[in-house]
């Protein structure tokens, strides 16, 4: 399966991949029904850089969350 391909399922893999990275104890925050399809790009982006970067302080996981509450849907 390919993530470049946008789409629910792919959406909701990136979204639970991320939410096992970033050790999100409540995973109520990472429910792939509450991101929107149209910010995948962006989502994707933060995926793939969260999968180079392997390793993240507390710090850095912080704003990875802030920035994920942005592509929440309203």
């Amino acid at each position: 399966m390919s993530l470049d391909v946008q789409s629910e399922e792919n959406l909701e893999t990136i979204i639970q991949e991320m939410a096992k990275m970033l050790q999100v104890v409540n995973t109520s925050i990472m429910d792939p029904k509450d991101y929107d399809i149209k910010h995948y790009k962006e989502l994707k982006s933060l995926y793939d850089l969260l999968k180079h970067k392997q390793q993240l302080t507390v710090a850095e996981t912080q704003a990875f969350i802030e920035e994920l509450r942005q592509y929440r849907k309203a």
